[in-house]
Protein backbone atom coordinates (compact mmCIF):
# COMPACT_ATOMS: atom_id res chain seq x y z
CA UNK A 1 0.00 0.00 0.00
CA UNK A 2 3.09 2.36 0.67
CA UNK A 3 4.26 1.53 -2.63
CA UNK A 4 1.25 2.30 -4.13
CA UNK A 5 0.89 5.63 -2.66
CA UNK A 6 4.81 6.25 -3.36
CA UNK A 7 3.87 5.28 -6.74
CA UNK A 8 0.87 7.47 -7.11
CA UNK A 9 2.29 11.00 -5.80
CA UNK A 10 5.47 10.45 -7.92
CA UNK A 11 3.03 9.60 -11.78
CA UNK A 12 1.06 12.70 -10.24
CA UNK A 13 4.05 15.24 -9.37
CA UNK A 14 4.99 14.31 -12.67
CA UNK A 15 1.87 14.87 -14.62
CA UNK A 16 1.47 18.28 -12.74
CA UNK A 17 5.22 19.48 -13.66
CA UNK A 18 4.32 18.44 -17.05
CA UNK A 19 1.24 20.59 -17.26
CA UNK A 20 3.84 23.57 -15.91
CA UNK A 21 6.05 23.23 -18.69
CA UNK A 22 3.37 23.15 -20.93
CA UNK A 23 1.88 26.05 -19.55
CA UNK A 24 4.70 28.25 -19.44
CA UNK A 25 5.32 27.51 -23.28
CA UNK A 26 1.82 28.99 -24.47
CA UNK A 27 -0.77 25.59 -24.31
CA UNK A 28 -3.98 26.92 -24.00
CA UNK A 29 -6.10 26.91 -20.76
CA UNK A 30 -3.14 26.95 -18.84
CA UNK A 31 -1.27 29.75 -17.78
CA UNK A 32 2.49 30.48 -17.74
CA UNK A 33 4.65 32.65 -15.60
CA UNK A 34 4.77 35.36 -18.50
CA UNK A 35 1.31 35.98 -18.64
CA UNK A 36 1.20 36.74 -14.35
CA UNK A 37 4.47 38.87 -14.83
CA UNK A 38 4.60 40.66 -17.99
CA UNK A 39 7.80 41.66 -19.00
CA UNK A 40 7.81 45.82 -18.59
CA UNK A 41 5.09 46.20 -16.56
CA UNK A 42 5.34 46.06 -13.11
CA UNK A 43 1.52 45.85 -12.11
CA UNK A 44 1.49 42.56 -11.22
CA UNK A 45 4.91 42.11 -9.25
CA UNK A 46 3.83 45.42 -7.00
CA UNK A 47 0.05 43.99 -5.72
CA UNK A 48 2.21 40.81 -4.90
CA UNK A 49 4.57 43.56 -2.36
CA UNK A 50 1.27 45.00 -1.48
CA UNK A 51 -0.15 41.77 -0.26
CA UNK A 52 2.95 40.67 1.41
CA UNK A 53 3.17 44.31 3.26
CA UNK A 54 -0.15 43.83 4.29
CA UNK A 55 0.55 40.55 5.58
CA UNK A 56 3.35 41.79 7.21
CA UNK A 57 1.36 44.83 9.09
CA UNK A 58 -1.38 42.67 10.00
CA UNK A 59 0.84 40.00 11.90
CA UNK A 60 2.86 43.08 14.02
CA UNK A 61 -0.71 44.70 14.41
CA UNK A 62 -0.82 43.64 17.89
CA UNK A 63 2.36 45.38 18.72
CA UNK A 64 1.61 48.34 16.67
CA UNK A 65 -1.59 48.51 18.80
CA UNK A 66 0.61 48.79 21.86
CA UNK A 67 3.28 50.79 20.76
CA UNK A 68 1.63 53.53 18.99
CA UNK A 69 -1.60 54.27 21.09
CA UNK A 70 -3.02 54.57 24.29
CA UNK A 71 -3.76 50.50 24.83
CA UNK A 72 -0.90 50.18 27.17
CA UNK A 73 -2.05 52.99 30.00
CA UNK A 74 -5.62 50.97 30.08
CA UNK A 75 -3.63 47.46 30.81
CA UNK A 76 -1.76 49.10 33.46
CA UNK A 77 -4.17 50.42 35.02
CA UNK A 78 -6.34 47.43 35.32
CA UNK A 79 -3.95 45.25 36.60
CA UNK A 80 -3.21 47.81 38.81
CA UNK A 81 -7.11 47.40 39.72
CA UNK A 82 -7.19 44.03 40.11
CA UNK A 83 -4.30 43.68 42.36
CA UNK A 84 -5.02 46.61 44.57
CA UNK A 85 -8.79 44.47 45.02
CA UNK A 86 -6.89 41.74 46.21
CA UNK A 87 -8.65 39.24 43.13
CA UNK A 88 -6.46 37.45 41.05
CA UNK A 89 -8.62 35.86 38.21
CA UNK A 90 -11.90 38.03 38.75
CA UNK A 91 -12.46 40.21 36.13
CA UNK A 92 -10.62 37.82 33.28
CA UNK A 93 -7.70 38.37 31.72
CA UNK A 94 -9.60 38.80 28.52
CA UNK A 95 -12.67 40.78 30.02
CA UNK A 96 -10.06 43.25 30.90
CA UNK A 97 -7.75 42.86 27.69
CA UNK A 98 -11.28 43.77 25.80
CA UNK A 99 -12.30 46.72 27.93
CA UNK A 100 -8.44 48.10 27.15
CA UNK A 101 -9.35 47.61 23.57
CA UNK A 102 -12.57 49.20 22.93
CA UNK A 103 -11.39 51.86 25.08
CA UNK A 104 -8.42 52.20 22.70
CA UNK A 105 -10.37 52.46 19.69
CA UNK A 106 -12.74 55.14 21.40
CA UNK A 107 -9.60 57.57 22.20
CA UNK A 108 -7.77 56.45 19.11
CA UNK A 109 -11.09 57.06 16.79
CA UNK A 110 -10.13 60.44 15.14
CA UNK A 111 -6.50 58.95 14.54
CA UNK A 112 -8.17 56.01 12.87
CA UNK A 113 -10.34 58.41 10.86
CA UNK A 114 -7.71 60.67 9.61
CA UNK A 115 -5.31 57.45 8.78
CA UNK A 116 -8.04 55.93 6.62
CA UNK A 117 -9.07 59.28 5.01
CA UNK A 118 -6.08 60.31 4.39
CA UNK A 119 -3.92 57.26 3.38
CA UNK A 120 -5.44 54.14 2.81
CA UNK A 121 -8.64 54.85 1.22
CA UNK A 122 -6.35 57.03 -1.57
CA UNK A 123 -3.87 54.02 -1.88
CA UNK A 124 -6.66 51.96 -2.63
CA UNK A 125 -8.18 53.80 -5.19
CA UNK A 126 -5.22 54.45 -6.81
CA UNK A 127 -4.92 58.59 -6.42
CA UNK A 128 -1.35 58.13 -4.43
CA UNK A 129 1.69 55.71 -4.17
CA UNK A 130 3.07 53.20 -1.44
CA UNK A 131 5.24 56.25 -0.23
CA UNK A 132 3.25 59.24 -0.21
CA UNK A 133 0.67 56.89 1.90
CA UNK A 134 2.74 55.52 4.37
CA UNK A 135 3.35 59.47 4.96
CA UNK A 136 -0.06 60.28 5.31
CA UNK A 137 -1.01 57.10 7.45
CA UNK A 138 1.76 57.47 9.85
CA UNK A 139 1.09 61.25 10.14
CA UNK A 140 -2.30 61.10 12.38
CA UNK A 141 -0.33 58.59 14.64
CA UNK A 142 2.92 60.49 14.76
CA UNK A 143 0.81 64.19 15.94
CA UNK A 144 -0.92 62.04 18.41
CA UNK A 145 2.45 60.37 19.97
CA UNK A 146 3.88 63.72 20.22
CA UNK A 147 1.10 65.61 22.22
CA UNK A 148 1.44 62.66 24.85
CA UNK A 149 5.05 62.27 25.08
CA UNK A 150 7.12 63.25 27.98
CA UNK A 151 9.56 65.68 27.09
CA UNK A 152 11.98 64.57 29.35
CA UNK A 153 11.60 60.76 27.85
CA UNK A 154 11.85 62.29 24.16
CA UNK A 155 15.09 64.03 25.04
CA UNK A 156 16.72 61.25 26.86
CA UNK A 157 16.58 58.79 23.50
CA UNK A 158 17.27 62.29 21.22
CA UNK A 159 20.27 61.93 23.26
CA UNK A 160 21.23 57.71 22.90
CA UNK A 161 20.47 58.01 19.58
CA UNK A 162 22.79 60.67 18.53
CA UNK A 163 25.34 58.69 17.99
CA UNK A 164 23.94 56.49 15.54
CA UNK A 165 21.05 58.99 13.84
CA UNK A 166 21.77 62.23 11.92
CA UNK A 167 20.58 65.10 14.34
CA UNK A 168 17.20 66.83 13.37
CA UNK A 169 17.16 69.81 12.37
CA UNK A 170 14.95 72.59 13.79
CA UNK A 171 11.27 71.80 12.18
CA UNK A 172 11.89 68.31 11.47
CA UNK A 173 9.63 65.52 12.07
CA UNK A 174 10.77 63.31 14.42
CA UNK A 175 12.10 59.86 13.81
CA UNK A 176 9.60 57.41 14.48
CA UNK A 177 12.73 54.69 15.97
CA UNK A 178 13.08 57.79 18.81
CA UNK A 179 9.55 59.15 19.14
CA UNK A 180 8.19 55.17 19.50
CA UNK A 181 10.05 54.17 22.44
CA UNK A 182 9.65 57.66 24.20
CA UNK A 183 5.67 57.62 24.21
CA UNK A 184 6.04 53.89 25.11
CA UNK A 185 8.25 55.05 28.48
CA UNK A 186 5.96 57.80 28.94
CA UNK A 187 2.64 55.56 28.69
CA UNK A 188 4.39 53.37 31.37
CA UNK A 189 5.04 55.64 33.65
CA UNK A 190 1.71 57.37 33.49
CA UNK A 191 0.09 53.74 33.69
CA UNK A 192 2.34 53.38 37.10
CA UNK A 193 1.16 56.95 38.30
CA UNK A 194 -2.44 56.14 37.66
CA UNK A 195 -2.39 52.81 39.36
CA UNK A 196 -0.83 54.42 42.29
CA UNK A 197 -3.37 56.42 42.62
CA UNK A 198 -5.79 53.17 42.54
CA UNK A 199 -4.09 51.11 44.99
CA UNK A 200 -3.69 53.36 47.67
CA UNK A 201 -6.76 53.89 49.16
CA UNK A 202 -7.31 50.03 49.36
CA UNK A 203 -4.24 49.60 51.19
CA UNK A 204 -5.26 52.15 53.76
CA UNK A 205 -8.22 49.63 54.05
CA UNK A 206 -5.98 46.66 54.11
CA UNK A 207 -4.14 48.28 57.41
CA UNK A 208 -7.20 49.13 59.03
CA UNK A 209 -8.12 46.02 59.11
CA UNK A 210 -4.85 44.07 59.99
CA UNK A 211 -4.59 46.61 63.06
CA UNK A 212 -8.18 45.50 64.22
CA UNK A 213 -7.31 41.62 63.15
CA UNK A 214 -3.65 41.97 65.20
CA UNK A 215 -5.80 44.00 68.14
CA UNK A 216 -8.37 41.27 68.85
CA UNK A 217 -5.66 38.60 68.61
CA UNK A 218 -6.79 36.82 65.99
CA UNK A 219 -3.71 35.29 64.85
CA UNK A 220 -4.55 32.98 62.44
CA UNK A 221 -7.00 34.89 60.67
CA UNK A 222 -5.74 36.35 57.28
CA UNK A 223 -6.31 39.78 57.03
CA UNK A 224 -7.34 39.64 53.52
CA UNK A 225 -10.16 37.50 54.17
CA UNK A 226 -12.06 40.43 55.77
CA UNK A 227 -10.53 43.03 53.99
CA UNK A 228 -11.66 41.99 50.52
CA UNK A 229 -15.35 42.55 50.77
CA UNK A 230 -15.17 46.05 52.43
CA UNK A 231 -12.64 46.97 49.48
CA UNK A 232 -15.45 45.37 46.93
CA UNK A 233 -18.37 47.21 48.62
CA UNK A 234 -15.98 50.90 48.85
CA UNK A 235 -15.12 50.40 45.04
CA UNK A 236 -18.77 49.65 44.18
CA UNK A 237 -20.43 52.63 46.62
CA UNK A 238 -18.15 55.35 44.80
CA UNK A 239 -19.16 54.14 41.13
CA UNK A 240 -15.18 52.99 40.58
CA UNK A 241 -15.68 51.84 36.90
CA UNK A 242 -17.15 54.49 35.81
CA UNK A 243 -14.59 56.58 37.54
CA UNK A 244 -11.79 55.07 36.26
CA UNK A 245 -12.85 54.81 32.95
CA UNK A 246 -13.79 58.08 32.49
CA UNK A 247 -10.64 59.37 34.06
CA UNK A 248 -8.89 57.36 31.57
CA UNK A 249 -10.36 58.28 28.88
CA UNK A 250 -10.19 62.20 29.47
CA UNK A 251 -6.50 62.09 30.46
CA UNK A 252 -6.23 62.06 26.62
CA UNK A 253 -8.14 65.17 25.98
Amino acid sequence: MIRRLSLAAIVLGLTATAAVAQGAGGVTGVPGLDALLPPGNGAASGRIIQLVALLTVLSLAPGLLVMMTSFTRFAVAFSFLRSGLGLQSTPANLFLVSLALFMTFYVMAPTFDRAWNEGVKPLQENRIGEEEAFGKIVEPFREFMTQHVRPKDLQTFTDLASRNFPKAEAGEKIDLRILIPAFMISELRRGFEIGFLIVLPFLVIDIIVSTIVMSMGMMMLPPTVISLPFKVLFFILIDGWNLLVSGLVRSFF
